[in-house]
């Protein structure tokens, strides 16, 4: 296909692999921050090809699995209530909570509905004023602005029956918290690109400044992986830390300033606990004073007691830190499977777990031996 075939050219991603390997003086510790790319790395073999010049640690890429397990299990409280209908995305409905998922809730009769966008559930909610409409929105900075503009729709449509159950999270924040546990060694991250298509790069500026860690704000093929790896590569080698842009078909340094102001508009920054890492200062963002009609954390009463706590044999905490690879979990395979998970890493479409599950059968078999 035209504009993503060259991008996973066999040939160029062979020499630009061992181009990085030809340059590394040593080995180098980096980590991505999607989850989109922790599947093309693997699916691709790209961590092997280059095993000799950088260890390629797995971070809390992916939106799905840093979500809470409270929050999971505020919409299940939610979806049981008689006139509610809970709208989200599909990857959110095999996602366990402390007390089943959303899947499992639709089966026993629960009105819950996969919808393609934000607005799909503001139309649901006019169509539909007998019921009280609750759209799950989570995510990086990348799925906020069409969560903003629905709850701008649903305003302009003066709907009373659209409501919103955000755990929407910020990724420079996150950064900030990995850098600074004790004992964490990595020398550089490569940044999601389509985090920065929004966002831009100034906020990992302090980041850099303050670490002195190289930030590669990168995409998502083969090719930009390897491409991003390199430049963050030839930084560590030369001394320098700064931010930088490898998936420059997408990314201006200011991001999207329309997508931004509409973000500005209906959330804030907030404290926000992420999931595998606690409470994060500044690493969410919540509804502003002015969008409290639609905050559904403050409509329904119901939501107050609701409180949970991760199973304690899953390890997804440290999986999404980088601190265990996914085959080193003790259940890994065994108890937890994507037909049966006990973390979000395990069931999510961009999940690490989900990835080794799927791209590495034989160190799934050698875990259960």
């Amino acid at each position: 296909m035209k504009f993503v075939d060259e991008y996973r050219d066999p040939a160029t991603i062979t020499a630009l692999a061992r181009r990085i390997c030809a340059e590394a003086s040593r080995r180098w510790t980096l980590m991505e921050v999607c989850g989109g790319q922790t599947h093309a790395i693997l699916a691709s073999g790209l961590d092997a090809m280059i095993e000799s010049a950088v260890e390629l640690l797995h971070g809390p890429g992916c939106p799905v699995c840093v979500t809470p397990i409270e929050t999971l299990d505020r919409a299940l409280a939610l979806a049981t209530l008689p006139d509610v209908t809970l709208c989200s995305f599909g990857d959110m409905l095999r996602v366990p909570g402390s007390r089943g998922d959303l899947f499992g809730a639709r089966a026993r009769g629960a009105d819950v509905r996969v919808v393609y966008s934000p607005l799909d559930a503001v139309r649901f909610a006019a169509a539909h004023p007998e019921r009280r409409v609750v759209f799950l929105a989570v995510g990086f900075e990348t799925t906020v602005p069409p969560v903003a503009a629905a709850a701008r729709f649903a305003r302009m449509r003066e709907l009373e029956n659209f409501f919103l159950l955000t755990s929407h999270v910020r990724v420079p924040p996150a950064l900030e918290a990995i850098l600074s546990a004790p004992g964490m060694r990595i020398d550089a991250f490569l940044a999601a690109g389509h985090v920065c298509t929004i966002m831009g790069t100034a906020e990992y500026e302090p980041i850099v400044a303050r670490h002195r860690v190289p930030i590669v704000a990168t995409g998502f093929e083969p090719l930009d992986i390897l491409e991003g790896v390199l430049l963050a590569i030839r930084q560590l080698e030369r001394g320098a830390a700064r931010v930088e842009i490898q998936y420059r078909r997408a990314v201006r340094p200011e991001g999207n300033p329309a997508a931004r102001a509409l973000v500005d508009e209906v959330f804030e920054i907030a404290d926000r606990p992420w999931r595998g890492i606690g409470v994060v200062p500044g690493g969410g963002l919540a509804l502003r004073e002015s969008w409290r009609a639609v905050d559904a954390e403050r409509a329904f009463a119901e939501l107050a007691s609701v409180s949970a706590q991760e199973p304690p044999e899953c390890r997804a905490g440290d999986v999404l830190r980088g601190v265990l690879r996914p085959p080193q979990c003790p259940v890994f395979g065994s108890r937890c499977t994507p037909e049966s998970p006990l973390g979000a890493p395990m069931v999510s479409s961009e999940g690490a777990c989900a990835a080794y599950y799927r791209y590495r059968p034989v160190e799934a078999l050698e875990a259960l031996t």
